[in-house]
């Protein structure tokens, strides 16, 4: 990682050197919000939202209801 690279909310990656942007998406949390019950995914997505540093063991929990 480029030394005048900074991390935003939501993990936006913008480069420095690199002069790119990039989101960093945890593959549990894509998973989560693509659950096929609606209900399950939309649970994952609303936990989501409310966070501004990504909380695996909270979508876990929302997972479970």
């Amino acid at each position: 990682m480029d030394a005048k690279a900074k991390m935003t909310i939501c993990l936006w990656y913008e480069g420095g050197a690199e002069k790119g942007e990039m989101q960093i998406t945890p593959v549990a949390l894509t998973w989560a919000v693509t659950d096929p019950d609606p209900a399950v995914a939309k649970r994952a997505f609303d936990a989501m939202m409310e966070m501004k540093k990504i909380d695996i063991t909270a979508i876990e929990a929302a997972l479970r209801g």
